[in-house]
């Protein structure tokens, strides 16, 4: 017990690394209804940029800001595949990620960077500390965004893209900038991850796009999802709950690390199917509640007469 509340602040550090790839995963999924596996490669763009510029003497608060950049460029050559190629949305995303495979390892002249002994923006700072604000600034002004204009646009065009179009709004162009928005926040957590563990790899992102949606699923049964604000914020406890339940998950014996992936695919299925589960089991007691009143309600059985 005491060696699991050690390991909860780390835990909770990468919960928050983490949540920041939720959120652009939450854009895409739940905003924009697109399902862009373009994450993946993305995540690994991200930390590669950091590395490379780091290892190259750049400041590393500059290296995160140029790979939220180069995540924002994965993600707009998605989404002009898609909206201007017309290539179905699975496959643009699919496309882009064996894409970045070959562009990583461009990026990073090999499989693996390591930044051991070079400063970070962690090096003289306590990592929960900076993680914190990052997150706390970067989910502020995501919800700022998401009540402009052009961010009410991108949340009517998810829900109604048809209708949005008829009243003159370009779907395409706000498309583009939403799956751009997504994969920028995917790629600052994968260079602040990069940072956090001093090394990029580059079959980092691997998986990556499951641990976003498990995040996401978690976050919203748990926490809900009236609002934006509360919507974001769901998302980023639901990434903590995430590796909180990982963390208590390796200290089961008969677990392996290897048993990652499998673990976060029984957490997405729980996630999933128990809500569905509840809310069939509400509807079959609302419908024997209502057989019940019209058997005793002579006025209704007998069709209002």
């Amino acid at each position: 017990m005491l060696s699991l509340l050690k390991s909860m602040p780390g835990a909770i550090e990468l919960g928050l690394i983490y949540a920041l790839m939720a959120l652009g995963v939450y854009i895409t999924y739940r905003i924009l209804d697109f399902p862009d596996l373009t994450v993946e490669g993305s995540f690994t763009t991200g930390g590669g940029i950091a590395m490379i510029l780091i290892t190259n003497g750049a400041s590393p608060w500059v290296a995160t800001i140029a790979a939220f950049g180069g995540g924002a460029v994965a993600g707009a050559v998605t989404g002009l595949l898609h909206t201007k190629g017309k290539i179905n949305g699975l496959l643009s995303g699919i496309i882009m990620m064996i894409a970045l495979y070959s562009i990583n390892l461009r990026i990073m002249g090999k499989p693996n960077v390591s930044v051991y002994g070079i400063d970070t923006i962690f090096t003289t700072s306590n990592v929960l500390v900076v993680v914190v604000i990052v997150v706390i600034v970067t989910k502020l002004l995501l919800d700022l965004f998401l009540h402009t204009d052009l961010g009410l646009s991108l949340r009517a065009t998810g829900d109604n893209e048809r209708m949005i179009r008829s009243f003159g709004s370009n779907t395409e162009t706000t498309k583009i900038i939403g799956i751009s928005l997504s994969n920028a926040l995917v790629a600052l957590s994968g260079g602040l991850f990069a940072q956090q563990s001093t090394a990029a790899d580059i079959s980092m992102g691997i998986g990556v796009i499951v641990v976003g949606l498990a995040s996401v699923i978690i976050g919203e049964a748990i926490f809900g999802a009236r609002k934006v604000f509360w919507a974001t914020l769901a998302v980023v406890l639901g990434s903590i709950v995430y590796r909180i339940i990982i963390t208590i998950a390796y200290r089961v014996e008969w677990l392996k690390a290897s048993d990652l992936k499998l673990i976060t695919a029984v957490i997405v299925i729980v996630a999933l199917v128990v809500p569905t589960i509840q809310k069939s089991l509400k509807q079959k007691k609302l419908a024997r509640k209502r057989s019940a009143e019209l058997l005793t309600d002579p006025v209704q059985r007998g069709g209002g007469q």
